[in-house]
């Protein structure tokens, strides 16, 4: 078991692309991801699990159907299961998933923003 610090700095600069989360941890049976994002994604829900956004730099929105809401750095959002969504970010937005391991990005819609669920950085 890995006991060091996980820089988070360190761990965006790995990678480049947009909308593809990155695992950099596990807690019990839950990974921590990274992203970055920017423009739109799917719309989406996760039938299964809650889903949690943590904003670490920039800032973001998260539309559901009859309502949304605005995160900045260092605010988070929880998304209950099965509530449809679709984040959104004007400019280049880095952010930490916390999710059940094995969670795809797109929920129940699957599509060509869908990534593979186990990348490690």
């Amino acid at each position: 078991m890995n006991m060091e610090g996980i820089n988070l700095e360190e761990k965006f600069s790995q990678f480049d692309e947009l909308w593809s989360p990155k695992i950099i941890a596990q807690m019990n049976d839950y990974h921590f991801k990274l992203a970055k994002i920017q423009g739109e994604f799917v719309w989406h829900s996760h039938p299964e699990t809650d889903e949690v956004f943590i904003v670490v730099s920039g800032s973001m929105r998260i539309d559901f159907r009859d309502s949304y809401t605005k995160l900045n750095e260092g605010e988070m959002c929880v998304v209950p299961r099965g509530v449809e969504h679709k984040p959104i970010a004007e400019g280049e937005c880095h952010i930490m998933l916390v999710e059940p391991a094995g969670t795809i990005n797109t929920g129940d819609t699957r599509g060509e923003r869908t990534k593979a669920a186990d990348i490690w950085i």
